[in-house]
Parts: structure tokens; C-alpha cells; sequence
């Protein structure tokens, strides 16, 4: 956890984690609301039952809560879960008949209390964001890194076998020139040989290359 996501995560984690056990002990009369309140927009949670949905939603901010205040849980994954969270409950609100004005966003007197709920998905995708670009930077910085040294070593590998071979070469000539006919072939043998030393050595340096990416 990085220490900026510190006081969003705390915030947000020990909200929801409170409201998760205040649902796990809610009556059965506020069961039957909040289930009917979430069935009529999401019909497909109309096939469980208020006792049931309520249980689910309390684990569930539990657990979201949990999440957030846990350190070892990634801000990208917390982030997520968060702005999914906030994600349906803003459909709710938006869906919901009297909670909107007529421009179907702007709340009314009715609604102002759930449309706060979007400052979930703010933080969320605020805390997601965040870390994916902070991965993002550290990443690029370390391709950057292995790019630069592998260039280098390549350079200094080049510039050193051809200065090898450079001063080889000088030498043989320098030899040749005070010998016969075989310090010619000498020459030549000698030119072969570092020529085949500088042919390896480019090609363990493009192998080393390879294997740094």
C-alpha cells in the first residue's frame, strides 16, 4: 500500500466494513426493505430471500471493507472491488423513481442521500488508477534501465574487440614488413584469426543482448 493511499483506504474500508455488520444485524422488517428496494432494480435478486440478500450484502461490504484496510491487499485490486461497489449502488440511485430530478442525474430532496454513494467510485477508480500508473512508471524505468545497459555493453564490447583487433593488425604489419614471403602469410593467418575473434564476440554480445529482455 502505497502511504498517499493511506487515509482514502482507511476512510473508505472502516465505512463499509460498519455498514456490512450493522446489515448482518438488521431486523426483518428492514431486510424486506432493502431487498424489495434492490429487487425492483436489479430484478434477478428477487429469487433470494430478505433474510438471505441481507446476509450476502453484509459479507460483502465485510469483506470490500476488509480489503481496504488490509495493507497486504493491492490498492489496484481494493480499487476495483471498491469502484464496482460504488458502481451498483449509484444504478440504484439512478434507477430509482423519485430519487432524480428530471434531467435523470441531479438528485432530489429523496435521493441526495444515495447519491453520495458516487464518491465510491471516485475513490475507487482513484485508488485503481493510481497504482496502475505508479506500476506503469516503475516498469518503463526498468526496461529503460536494461536497455541503456545493454546498449552500453554492447558499444563497449564493439569498441573493445575492434581495438583489439586494430592493434593485432598493427603489430603484424609492423613484423611483416621486416620479414619474407612467410611473414605475409603470417599477416594474413593473423588478420583470419582476430577477424573470427570479432565475429564471436559480436555474437556473444547479440546472446547477452537477447537475454536481458
Amino acid at each position: 500500500m502505497h502511504p498517499t493511499h493511506v487515509p482514502l483506504r482507511v476512510v473508505t474500508g472502516a465505512y463499509i466494513l460498519n455498514s456490512g455488520l450493522n446489515k448482518l444485524k438488521a431486523g426483518e422488517e428492514e431486510q424486506q426493505q432493502m431487498h424489495g428496494w434492490a429487487s425492483s432494480v436489479y430484478p434477478f435478486l428477487g429469487d433470494l430471500k430478505p433474510k438471505e440478500f441481507a446476509k450476502l450484502l453484509g459479507y460483502g461490504e465485510i469483506g470490500l471493507g476488509a480489503a481496504l484496510l488490509l495493507p497486504t491487499v493491492p490498492s489496484a485490486v481494493a480499487g476495483g472491488a471498491l469502484a464496482a461497489f460504488g458502481a451498483g449502488l449509484t444504478g440504484m440511485y439512478l434507477k430509482t423513481p423519485g430519487m432524480t430530478q428530471d434531467d435523470g442525474i441531479r438528485p432530489t430532496t429523496e435521493g441526495t442521500g444515495l447519491a453520495k454513494d458516487v464518491w465510491l467510485v471516485g475513490a475507487g477508480l482513484t485508488l485503481a488508477m493510481q497504482s496502475f500508473l505508479s506500476g506503469t512508471k516503475h516498469a518503463a524505468q526498468s526496461v529503460a534501465g536494461g536497455v541503456a545497459g545493454a546498449a552500453g555493453a554492447v558499444a563497449g564490447g564493439v569498441t573493445g574487440a575492434a581495438s583489439s583487433v586494430g592493434s593485432s593488425l598493427t603489430s603484424a604489419v609492423g613484423a611483416g614488413a621486416s620479414k619474407s614471403k612467410g611473414g605475409v602469410h603470417s599477416l594474413l593467418d593473423t588478420a583470419h584469426d582476430k577477424r573470427e575473434e570479432l565475429a564471436d564476440a559480436l555474437a556473444d554480445l547479440a546472446e547477452s543482448l537477447v537475454g536481458r529482455r
